[in-house]
């Protein structure tokens, strides 16, 4: 049953990722100094919305939605018991009996383990 509902959730969340995303990236302005930075120009992924993105994407099936319901172990306050150096390592390397290595990488495994490190 817990598998039907992270399964359902994942559906809504996609769908609302694929309704909300998107959008026009382009700079329409002539004059550099009025225009917006570039998407690729912003702050990077670690930011905490990001991190949750990347976390809902990638995560949430095993570990639950709110970080507790799923059929992995509870994350709800995992920075209380790893630090964010051992998180990333997890997420990189994997643990055993379970977590696979590299399910996320590079920017953002270090976004999802700086967001995880703050669940106290």
């Amino acid at each position: 049953m817990k598998k039907l509902i992270n399964g359902v959730i994942c559906i809504v969340f996609l769908g609302f990722l694929a309704a909300c995303g998107g959008g026009n990236d382009k700079d329409t302005a002539d004059n550099d100094k009025t225009t917006t930075k570039k998407t690729e120009e912003k702050a990077p992924a670690t930011n905490t919305a990001n991190a949750d993105a990347t976390f809902q994407q990638t995560c949430a099936a095993c570990h639950g939605a709110d970080l507790k319901s799923g059929s992995a172990p509870d994350l709800d306050r995992i920075g209380s018991k790893y630090s964010k150096a051992e998180i990333l390592d997890i997420i990189e390397h994997g643990k055993e009996g379970g977590m696979p290595a590299g399910l996320l990488k590079g920017d953002d495994a270090d976004a999802v383990a700086t967001w995880l490190s703050e669940k106290k």
